[in-house]
């Protein structure tokens, strides 16, 4: 058997890919650990912003070293860069071997093969509205008590600055069945909390069902036996209405933690971004979800610096973050993508403007983050252990308000052994900007 290793790059929707991969790989590969072993090398790149590309090329050129100085016979690239700059990447990096685009990943075994018999083909592209089949084989890279369950692919939002719909295509909800038969292994496996994704969740089932579908798809995980926390990423504020809502609440598996990018808060610059909401919307949001849950979390992104924001732009949106207090925050500078409505505006901000913006944003959120933290002190919350820090003394968790990777963690200061995976009550005892500190709680030690 051939030693195969896989880098994903980029966001949690490129992680089930990659693990889908590796199922239909399974059989005639071997995993290895070290990139310096393998025979072959699947990068699954990002393509999102300026950053995401510089990593992805990076990535690929140390990899191409190895097929000199390790064992690599075959270098295959897919995800966006590739489905984005197909021949440009086999121009500049002729070590790669195979060019697989974002809607025919699935088809790996079948690119393998082809090189295997020499052929001379290279790129190997489908549309992008190419619906992926269902029961691929899967082998979770996550730790065993969590899991992402994709939802959707593509997306129709049409953001002037996103490049996502040319390299994923159209929005394409998978049917409901085919959704809860995919949780329910996931849970037979040992699974505790799904994580649902897509581009945009808020729009699941608009395409197949003519209408929201998230809330009952939500009531029909509810009911799965052995499935403790249900998280939803990648809603989208215009619209989630009474009912979307109505979703998280009234379903007690689905964790009150609201992932919804609001990207910025003058309307100038929304209307700019082709971001079908306004300030007014989002505070409302914010307002209803808090109204219902005090303690329900609500994470955001902001991207600064788009064309057009001027000094007034960006303090509605300081002013906004103040007002607000989001519970996570995370800030971009706008990145200028080639093929996107944003490339071509005027009045693009500088890169040093861009910066000190969001320097401050981050500033000011860390502030906000610190203060959150420290009203934690003293409560009593459900964590979830998930790594061992230091032998004997300090274990690694999260509550339901925090995603995996992407959140704070708990830091559990104990000298039990505690399995990794279960879920246990701490009391909060200390804080940091991002992260808290516990104590195992035990109910006759009130």
């Amino acid at each position: 058997m051939k030693k195969l290793y896989i880098e994903t790059l980029g966001c949690s929707k490129n992680q089930v890919d990659s693990e889908q991969m590796l199922g239909i790989l399974d059989e005639r590969y071997k995993l290895c650990d070290a990139a310096e072993e393998a025979e072959v090398i699947i990068v699954n790149t990002c393509s999102f912003i300026h950053d995401a590309k510089e990593e992805s090329i990076n990535v690929i050129l140390d990899f191409a070293k190895l097929k000199t100085e390790g064992e690599l016979k075959q270098l295959v690239v897919t995800g966006c860069l590739s489905q984005r700059y197909p021949e440009e990447l086999l121009e500049e990096i002729p070590e790669i071997d195979a060019i697989i685009g974002t809607s025919n990943f699935y088809k790996v075994n079948e690119v393998l093969s082809n090189l295997d018999e020499n052929s001379n083909s290279k790129v190997f592209m489908e549309s992008v509205d190419l619906v992926i089949p269902e029961n691929l084989p899967r082998i979770l890279t996550s730790p065993g008590h969590y899991a992402y369950l994709k939802i959707a692919e593509g997306c129709d939002n049409r953001c002037t600055y996103c490049i996502i719909p040319k390299l994923r295509g159209r929005y394409r909800s998978r049917r409901i069945e085919d959704i809860i038969e995919e949780a329910k292994d996931l849970v037979e496996l040992g699974v505790k909390e799904l994580i649902l994704i897509a581009q945009d969740t808020s729009r699941y089932g608009m395409d197949l069902y003519e209408g929201p579908m998230l809330p009952e798809l939500m009531a029909q995980l509810n009911a799965i036996e052995g499935l403790k926390w249900i998280r939803v990423q990648y809603s989208y504020p215009d619209i989630l209405d009474d009912t979307l809502l109505d979703g998280f609440f009234k379903n007690e598996k689905v964790v009150n933690y609201f992932d919804i990018p609001i990207q910025h808060a003058s309307d100038k610059i929304l209307k700019l971004m082709n971001r079908k909401t306004s300030k007014a919307d989002i505070l409302n949001i914010v307002k209803k979800i808090r109204e219902r849950d005090s303690e329900a979390v609500i994470r955001t992104t902001c991207i600064v610096g788009f064309p057009g924001e001027t000094e007034s732009d960006f303090n509605e949106l300081l002013n906004l973050v103040k007002e607000v207090k989001f519970d996570r925050l995370g800030a971009f500078t706008y990145s200028d993508e080639e093929n996107t409505p944003a490339f071509k505006l005027p009045n693009h901000v500088d890169e040093e403007t861009m910066v000190e913006r969001r320097d401050s944003l981050m500033a000011m959120q860390m502030n906000i983050s610190e203060s959150l933290s420290y009203a934690k002190v003293g409560k009593i919350y459900e964590v979830v252990i998930e790594e061992v820090a230091e032998e004997g003394k300090i274990y690694v968790g999260r509550t339901k308000y925090d995603s995996p990777e992407i959140d704070g963690v708990v830091y559990l200061h104990t000298s039990e052994q505690l399995e990794i995976g279960s879920f246990i009550k701490v009391r909060i005892v200390d804080a940091l900007e991002y992260d808290v500190i516990g104590e195992v709680y035990h109910e006759h030690s009130k």
